[in-house]
């Protein structure tokens, strides 16, 4: 039997860590590596035509499995495309492999062709970054950048020279028992005794809730019934709250809508729940703050803290539920899910009145329909910008759809890659890319890898010709809009010369129709709707100040447009509202 190299090693150890696929663009460094897959019955190479497609579809897999996925690059350029896809995959908590080829071992640090030094390059956007220059560190290094990767949630990447991976594995290397999940973490009792102790004491209590409650839906509901507490949520904790919820009051933020702001603010006792919300203007000033998450270094550092709990939201509010006081006035709640209604009641106009006739299409009523079309499993991928606003707002979470998007990290051209990993994981599952003309085209040249892999996912094209938000921003600034504006093509004809389903919807009447035929359509389709620029409206004063980042945070006011559905749920809630 032939001696295994270095390559086949790395290759069955990832495989035994649950890898399926490898996702990159094949480069000589990494030829040992990609001619290892070949011969694997267990892995495949995925082809993709940008290295930071790869990174991200590696990311929205492991998100949507919750298990290790992994991508590659070549030495110098080739892993250096890969960043911008780490770094979304890191603060998405995604357990990532990367694999960042290098030069020749002998040619480190002497000026080689196409050499940088990627063991540092990759530090900040990952948990373990580190250099295999001898194949004696085989497999202990890969098999520690795996738990890394896995048990603290995040990337990992571990670089190879190309001449290291082709050289012969060491004999009777230990094959370890490989970290594949996380454990459940318990706060400790002190911590149970002290937040028993102010539910306890307060009459207003507040749950904001993030993406740390997913799998604790149930447990949330439990709690907040039995503290008569209201229900908010960030931008990334929407998919696993909102639905089924009788304490719903909406989501805060610069994208915020209904009484989230009102409940987090004038509650005695705000409890943020997995949750890692960065914009501290929408925060209160004078209510007792505590906050759950999993990871320590997040515990109060985005508002003062009254008391810090290091746990699961799950197992914590299992700890809590037996032990604190069930209140009996609901005084608060009932307030709150009123405010909730009447809010949406108020901007559900924005988008009502004579849409179904308005050219060009307004993106809220696109998102509407979108929502009501998609099936009750689809993934939605969501493009930074607005896309973001439309999805917020308009897609409606059921427990069994997900949203995934570049929530954390803010980065343009994420959905489209995002499906790729997702449509990977099940070719039979309804995967939606909500991409904005300015992301798609920042990495178009991949929705040939739909093609060539005949993926069946459905991009829907927000096609305002522009860089919305940007427009947004420099707007609210009090600057004209400059270098903002796209000359695009018919988007659809591009599609149907590349092989795939592709039509142009200018109409509203048409809209409908359109989407129906793409989701038939049994392998990739693109539909190019052309949509209002001007459709998202502003509060009337907003100073220059207000303009931080994404965010518009400082203003704790937020955007005024349509909620969707949300106004439907939020009127059912009301029938849990004591009528005078």
């Amino acid at each position: 039997m032939a001696k295994q190299n270095v390559a086949e090693q790395f290759v069955d150890i990832l495989s035994r860590a649950g890898v399926k696929r490898l996702y990159g663009v094949v480069g000589d460094s990494l030829n040992p590596v990609v001619d290892a897959i070949r011969r694997s019955p267990d892995m495949d190479w995925i082809h993709v035509r940008h290295e930071e497609t790869a990174a991200f579809a590696a990311g929205a897999e492991a998100q949507i499995t919750g298990q290790l996925a992994a991508c590659a690059g070549s030495c110098g350029p080739g892993n250096l495309h890969l960043i911008n896809g780490l770094y979304d995959a890191h603060r998405s908590m995604a357990p990532v492999l990367a694999l960042a080829s290098h030069i020749p071992s002998s040619e480190i640090g002497l000026g080689y062709f196409q050499e940088t030094h990627p063991d540092q390059l990759f530090r900040e956007c990952s948990h373990y970054s580190e250099l295999i220059s001898n194949p004696k560190q085989m497999p202990r290094l890969l098999q520690t950048a795996i738990q890394h990767a896995v048990g603290q949630g995040g990337v990992s990447v571990v670089s190879l020279p190309g001449d290291i991976a082709d050289q012969p594995a060491p004999d009777k290397a230990a094959e370890s028992a490989l970290v594949t999940s996380r454990p459940t973490v318990r706060p400790g009792d002190e911590e149970i005794d002290k937040l028993v102790r102010m539910i306890d004491a307060a009459d207003k209590v507040t749950l904001f809730c993030g993406s740390g409650t997913a799998g604790a839906h149930s447990e949330v509901m439990e709690f907040a019934g039995k503290v008569k507490s209201p229900v908010g949520h960030a931008l990334r904790g929407k998919e696993w709250i909102q639905y089924d919820n009788p304490y719903d009051v909406g989501m805060s933020g610069l994208l915020g809508y209904g009484a989230a702001y009102e409940a987090t603010n004038e509650c005695d006792l705000l409890i943020l729940l997995g949750t890692d919300f960065p914009y501290n203007a929408f925060l209160p000033d004078d209510a007792l703050i505590a906050q759950v998450d999993v990871r320590p270094e997040r515990l109060g550092r985005r508002s003062k803290l009254d008391l810090a709990v290091w746990g699961d939201v799950r197992e914590t509010l299992r700890c809590l539920i037996p032990r604190v006081k069930e209140k009996s006035n609901r005084r608060f709640l009932d307030k709150m899910l009123k405010k909730h209604a009447d809010a949406l009641e108020g901007v559900i106009k924005a988008y009502t009145r004579k849409v179904d006739k308005h050219i060009p299409i307004h993106p809220e009523y696109v998102a509407s329909v979108l929502d009501d079309l998609a099936a009750e499993d689809a993934v939605f991928t969501v493009d930074t910008g607005m896309c973001n606003v439309w999805a917020a707002r308009y897609l409606s979470p059921n427990g069994r759809r997900r949203i995934i998007g570049s929530f954390s990290h803010g980065s343009m051209a994420n959905a489209l890659p995002q499906a790729i990993g997702a449509q990977f994981v099940d070719r039979r599952r309804q995967v939606v890319s909500m991409s904005g003309d300015g992301g798609f085209t920042m990495l178009m040249g991949d929705f040939l890898t739909l093609v060539q892999y005949d993926l069946p996912v459905k991009v829907v094209l927000f096609n305002n010709s522009s860089l919305g938000m940007v427009e947004l921003e420099m707007l609210v600034a009090g600057l004209p809009s400059y270098g903002t504006t796209n000359l695009n093509p018919d988007f659809a004809a591009v599609a149907r010369a590349c092989g795939a389903f592709g039509v142009r919807v200018e109409k509203p009447k048409d809209l409908t129709g359109a989407l129906k035929a793409a989701f038939r359509h049994k392998g990739p389709a693109l539909v190019d709707v052309v949509t209002d620029p001007n459709a998202l409206s502003i509060p009337p004063k907003i100073s220059a100040e207000m303009v931080t980042g994404f965010a518009l945070s400082a203003s704790k006011m937020v955007l005024d447009g349509g909620v969707g559905r949300m106004v439907q749920m939020a009127r059912s809630n009301l029938r849990n509202v004591p009528r005078p």
